[in-house]
């Protein structure tokens, strides 16, 4: 760092502390923002496995009460919460900008709308990170769910899919947006696949358990090739939301129903063990994605890939020998991908390491620090 040049502060604030997609891309923005030179703060509702490898990047890292949307919050139930998080987010933002005194406010995702508008109100810059991204939803509600971003200068976003999404719902917020493709880390020497399928065929499904992800789907394609006589094992890894508790119990009870051998590794924040063990990775959500972490990490995992033929997927899963993109919600047709899988499985396994080096090229981590950087300090 130049001498006499004052070292800037960039405080960022994100809605959660877990290791999921956009926790990850937290990481990433604060290490490059890290990196560049700059004093990062971040602020979180709640710690988790998040802070450890923030602070190991050299983030301070604030715990703090603030509002985060959640659908259980707009219920008659939620909406006592709602408020509370509401007065509380408020007073603990405004003094916390008050404190920190940051040359920019970056806010990570869209479900933490007050930060914008509190950063405008403290004179302070906010550059706006969107994670989400729904394009099939109700244009009225993406329009309010925007909206406080608009007094961010700057607005972020990690895909053409997402752009074009926030331009349907508010033009003028896309006017001020930029792309910056998300930078997916992965092992330098992961696991080759396996030469050839001796024994079950093993199928990996790395996300929530959440009905819009489709885990289901998963178990209800493995059960069609079973049926077919060829045997599936199936890992689920990762875990539900609270309050989705009654969907795992589904999962269980359709996986002890078709017979197929169903593991529920829960959450692991390193992935890479179980890709080293899966032959193929399935990524079936149901909604609009922006992007999709998982599926580039399956490329690069050296495993093939079968995702949703939809939104942000067709962007992260497109162009890759050895990734295919099938119908959403389609159940067979995740079932003819996995036997296709089998049939081809000697060309996929000469085409992975290809596939692997165009996943570097398009998302590495420090292009992605780099643009996230310029970003919010430019």
């Amino acid at each position: 760092m130049t001498t006499g040049v004052k070292r800037k502060t960039v405080l960022l604030v994100h809605p959660g502390a877990e290791m999921f997609g956009s926790d990850r891309m937290l990481l990433e923005s604060a290490t490059g923002l890290a990196e560049a030179g700059a004093r990062v703060v971040v602020a979180l509702p709640s710690s988790g496995l998040l802070v450890p490898p923030l602070r190991a990047a050299g983030a301070e890292v604030v715990i703090l009460p603030m509002l985060v949307l959640r659908k259980v919050l707009l219920t008659p139930r939620g909406l006592p919460r709602l408020f509370r998080d509401m007065f509380r987010g408020l007073g603990a933002a405004w003094r916390l900008i008050g404190r920190v005194r940051p040359d920019a406010v970056y806010v990570s995702t869209i479900i933490i709308p007050q930060w914008p508008l509190v950063a405008r109100l403290r004179g302070t810059r906010a550059v706006s990170h969107v994670h989400e991204a729904e394009a099939s939803g109700s244009t009225l509600v993406n329009r309010l769910l925007y909206m406080p971003h608009l007094a961010s200068v700057r607005t972020l976003v990690n895909s053409r899919f997402s752009l074009d999404t926030i331009r349907r719902a508010l033009p003028a917020l896309a006017d001020r947006t930029r792309i910056v493709a998300n930078g997916v880390a992965s092992p330098p020497h992961p696991a080759p696949p396996r030469p050839r399928i001796d024994g079950a065929l093993r199928v990996l499904y790395v996300g929530r358990l959440s009905p819009r992800k489709g885990p289901d789907l998963v178990i209800d394609a493995a059960a069609a090739v079973q049926a077919e006589g060829r045997p599936v094992e199936v890992t689920l890894l990762g875990a539900v939301f609270e309050g989705y508790e009654w969907y795992e119990r589904e999962l269980r009870a359709r996986a002890a129903e078709t017979g197929v051998s169903v593991t529920f590794a829960g959450f692991h924040a390193d992935i890479w063990p179980f890709l080293a063990e899966a032959d193929v990775l399935v990524v079936p959500s149901r909604v609009d994605e922006p992007f999709g972490n998982t599926a580039v990490e399956g490329v690069l995992g050296l495993r093939p890939v079968i995702a949703s033929d939809s939104s942000g997927l067709r962007e992260a899963a497109g162009g890759y020998a050895t990734a295919q993109l099938v119908a959403p919600d389609d159940a067979p047709a995740i079932a003819a991908a996995l036997d296709d899988v089998c049939a081809r499985w000697d060309d996929l396994v000469g085409s992975v390491a290809e596939s692997r080096d165009e996943a570097l090229r398009r998302h590495a981590p420090a292009v992605y620090r780099a643009g996230v950087t310029a970003g919010v300090l430019d």
